[in-house]
């Protein structure tokens, strides 16, 4: 999907926006909900940035040719605390 879409998509109503993750992304509600709580706990408040930073996050892992992602017991917040640190470095 292009960047402009995907802009657009931050704009979707709640579940339009979760339906879009889950099936462009191959994770399920549970992870999505842990993601999105993970960002706003680490200090992201606003829901248009929170969910441009999904976006990211969940495109820098993805692999087309797999069935549905898959974290392993820790890894989501092991990635998710990699990502966020990469994020800060890159502002520097």
């Amino acid at each position: 999907m292009s960047q402009v879409n995907e802009n657009n998509r931050i704009n979707d109503p709640d579940l339009t926006f979760v339906n879009y993750c889950i099936e462009k992304y191959k994770i399920n509600r549970g992870v999505y909900n842990t993601i999105d709580t993970w960002f706003f706990n680490n200090g992201e408040r606003n829901i248009l940035r929170r969910r441009k930073m999904i976006i990211l996050f969940l495109s820098s892992l993805y692999l087309p040719q797999k069935r549905f992602m898959s974290f392993g017991k820790g890894g989501l917040t092991e990635k998710l605390n990699y990502f966020w640190y990469k994020q800060d470095e890159s502002v520097l």
